[in-house]
């Protein structure tokens, strides 16, 4: 016995962002439409990388330091659960400590490591040019019946 592959969709409607595509999917729902039977679909994807700043070795070993301050101060409190009074916060100061150093050391050495190949921090992410409302076919009368109610209120 072969299983069911997933309804066809028809498109019902396009937006030029995800705000609007969520806001008409959220009417849908408002309006007692059958979500489940739904799907946005991005269109047109390209990413995008938005440049933060200049990433110095200074600042890697930094950036550095936060993380390994973190992670050591993780570990210290996960091992400290064995020891009780003064005990537990040497072995919580300790990690934090450790982690500090080492964080700083190969934050440093990481970015000395790249030899100014990539001297910059960024934020890389996914943009479609337009969001498409899908709907399974048997449903897609109605749906776009509701959103066209939705087209005559104002935003």
């Amino acid at each position: 016995m072969e299983a069911a592959g997933p309804a066809p969709k028809t498109t019902v409607a396009t937006y030029p962002s995800y705000a609007e595509a969520e806001r008409a999917v959220d009417f849908l729902s408002d309006e007692g439409f059958p979500v489940e039977k739904v799907a946005i679909v991005g269109t047109g994807l390209r990413t995008v990388e938005q440049v933060a700043g200049r990433l110095t070795t200074g600042r890697a070993a930094l950036a550095g330091a936060g993380q390994g301050a973190m992670l050591g101060l993780f570990f210290g409190l996960l091992f400290s659960l064995f020891f009780e009074g003064p005990d537990f916060l040497g072995v919580v100061l300790y990690g934090l400590i450790v982690g500090t150093v080492f964080g700083t050391v190969f934050g440093a050495l990481g970015q000395a490591a790249q030899g100014g190949r990539r001297d910059f921090a960024s934020v890389r992410g996914m943009q479609a040019e337009r969001y498409e409302i899908q709907v399974e076919h048997d449903q897609s009368a109605r749906a776009r019946q509701t959103l066209a109610e939705l087209d005559q209120r104002p935003a």
